[in-house]
């Protein structure tokens, strides 16, 4: 595996354990995205059964962030890392709270279909699908960010946010119209205004994953920091 700007000790066993911890990372973001993609496609076919897998596999990404977070206290009480080894880990510790939500936002998505007692409208439907196709990318592209460790891809999936952003507030205007034309629609849009809720803050938490990535290459925590000031740091040697 591409050990990107990972350092070096000159302890092999401290190598290992820090290469173990970001591949376990790497896993868990496998199966997050895993999820994700059953619970949308579950609820763009209906289908009931992969709903209930989503929801069943969804203790075992609770159980993955439970490990990795008990193996990176492990490795700070023992190494007691600086600079960039103590960087890593607390970028690894917030990514893994960070997946552990998306893995929420797929079980709820998965809950609503099976709640569902009608289909969606058509037009509905495609948004639903546009929404669910972006958010997936951004998933995969900040994993493989994580992956090598590269500050610059990570702020191209960190300024996507705003796309979705705007595709989850059209799928909002569109429920609502049809709330509004059709009171009998309301519990059932509400549940799945809920979950497109739910997939437009998967973006937000991609957003998040970029920026302990740029945190751990840089230096510098860009938190509440704007993408023309992050665009400018990158750009500094």
């Amino acid at each position: 595996m591409e050990t990107g700007n990972l350092n070096k000790h000159i302890s092999g066993q401290f190598n290992v354990e820090l290469e173990n911890v970001r591949s376990q990372v790497l896993a868990m973001g496998g199966l997050v995205e895993q999820q994700l993609e059953n619970a949308l496609l579950a609820s763009n076919t209906g289908d009931k059964d992969l709903a209930r897998e989503v929801i069943e596999n969804d203790r075992k990404v609770n159980e993955l962030e439970v490990n990795i977070d008990q193996e990176c206290v492990r490795i700070i009480a023992k190494r007691q890392p600086t600079a960039g080894d103590l960087r890593l880990m607390m970028a690894i510790i917030k990514t893994i709270t960070d997946l552990e939500r998306i893995g929420d936002m797929a079980e709820h998505a998965a809950q609503t279909v099976l709640h569902a007692d009608r289909s969606l409208p058509d037009v509905v439907q495609v948004n639903l699908e546009a929404l669910g196709e972006q958010i997936i990318r951004m998933l995969r592209d900040v994993l493989d960010a994580f992956a090598r460790m590269d500050a610059d891809a990570a702020y191209r999936v960190h300024s996507r946010s705003k796309k979705v952003d705007s595709l989850h507030e059209g799928l909002v205007r569109q429920l609502l119209t049809y709330m509004m034309g059709d009171s009998r629609s309301i519990p059932f849009m509400l549940e799945v205004q809920l979950a497109s809720r739910s997939l437009g803050r998967v973006g937000d938490h991609c957003k998040n994953i970029a920026e302990y990535i740029i945190y751990f290459v840089k230096g510098t925590d860009v938190r509440h920091t704007s993408p023309e000031e992050i665009k400018r740091l990158l750009k500094q040697d």
